[in-house]
């Protein structure tokens, strides 16, 4: 099966785990988590990474890009059963930062909601079959802003896998179908430009590309 176009109708919950790579919580100066740490974007958040252009807030600082990979859930969890067997796709995402704002709420003590959940902030490309979690880890994906490599990793760096991930994610919020997972993202993050042209591939597999407008 080939890639399909993105299609957000249907998406129920969207999880998102920060720090799940070693060398990203690093460049940030954080601490690496010794369990996974989750936290929410509404689906009002998703938006197609279809070629277009995606509007974005540019008069609150800097708007971080993170690209990751995004599972789909296309069945119920049943606990204790191989997590690949709730998977029925993948794509890859920008999980997108307002930096300065999430500064400022980090600092107070505060929920990360308007710097993370914000209109356009899950940029989501083409659904493609879920390899399962072995293949997964060895696949390269790669962010590409004009003709640089500005991103680059592979699933079997992140901190914590795809099992452990759905294992937490369903003990503690529950899991199902239409649920999303974004799984981390490597180093390399940096605040995005007026006209950027990005794209996700996976391998050589072109799954998303925008253009970035940013709005005061």
């Amino acid at each position: 099966m080939g890639a399909q176009t993105f299609d957000k109708s249907g998406i129920n919950n969207i999880y998102c785990i920060g720090r799940n790579y070693k060398l990203h919580a690093l460049e940030l100066g954080n601490d690496v988590p010794d369990s996974p740490m989750v936290f929410t974007k509404p689906s009002h958040a998703a938006v197609g990474m279809d070629g277009g252009i995606i509007e974005l807030p540019g008069g609150v600082g800097e708007v971080h890009f993170e690209l990751e990979i995004v599972l789909r859930v296309g069945e119920e969890y049943r606990p204790g059963a191989p997590a690949d067997e709730c998977f029925d796709a993948m794509t890859l995402g920008l999980d997108l930062t307002l930096r300065d704002v999430q500064s400022v709420l980090k600092a107070k003590g505060h929920p990360w909601l308007a710097a993370k959940g914000f209109k356009a902030s899950a940029p989501l490309g083409s659904w493609i079959p879920y390899p399962g979690e072995a293949e997964l880890a060895e696949q390269e994906f790669t962010l590409l802003r004009g003709d640089e490599v500005a991103q680059r990793g592979r699933a079997k760096d992140m901190i914590f896998g795809v099992t452990e991930l759905v294992r937490h994610i369903e003990s503690n919020f529950g899991l199902g179908p239409g649920d999303l997972i974004f799984t981390g993202t490597p180093a390399g993050v940096a605040a995005l430009r007026e006209g950027d042209k990005l794209q996700a591939l996976w391998g050589e597999e072109k799954l998303g590309e925008c253009t970035v407008s940013l709005k005061a």
